[in-house]
């Protein structure tokens, strides 16, 4: 197979990857041991995240035309790209997590739900909780009320019954 088959084969893995995500993270990870990118790797595929190295050039010419253009601009030095196909936030937060242990670790640059993000702004989309954990809190607040509500009708069905039983 000639090199610029090979090379259009890499383009296009980068391209139908990028189109099911829901986010894409660069990410530079100079520096990091072999035990450490080794465990980082593990945590980010159990999380159910690409995590790759490609080359500048073939990311390039995969992000060409779509939603992922704004990586461009980071696509100097060595880049590691993260995608996550299902809750956008699950990478920045198990790398940021990651980034206290391995302090040369850094965000470069990406794009979550279709909005560009700066390195400041991936740590703080970092932050944000998983969906799930969301969807319990907000379950969580309405249990409250309506458990509340419950206890109330309860007594007052309990006062009329009491009162049925005197009459």
């Amino acid at each position: 197979m000639p090199k610029i088959e090979q090379k259009q084969v890499v383009v296009n893995e980068i391209k139908s990857k990028l189109e099911k995500a829901s986010s894409a993270l660069l990410v530079d990870a100079r520096g990091l041991t072999v035990e450490q990118d080794t465990s980082l790797r593990k945590q980010l595929r159990e999380a159910g995240v690409d995590y790759k190295v490609y080359k500048n050039t073939m990311m390039n010419f995969a992000v060409e035309g779509t939603g992922y253009e704004y990586l461009k601009e980071y696509f100097s030095g060595p880049s590691t790209l993260a995608i996550c196909y299902d809750d956008p936030t699950t990478a920045a937060s198990i790398i940021k997590k990651f980034m206290k242990d391995a302090k040369t670790l850094e965000f470069k640059g990406g794009v979550v739900d279709g909005v560009n993000y700066d390195a400041e702004g991936l740590t703080k989309i970092a932050d944000i909780p998983s969906r799930d954990v969301l969807l319990s809190r907000l379950l969580g607040s309405f249990q409250g009320p309506m458990a509340s509500f419950a206890r109330v009708i309860k007594a007052i069905a309990e006062k009329d019954g009491e009162q049925a039983a005197e009459a």
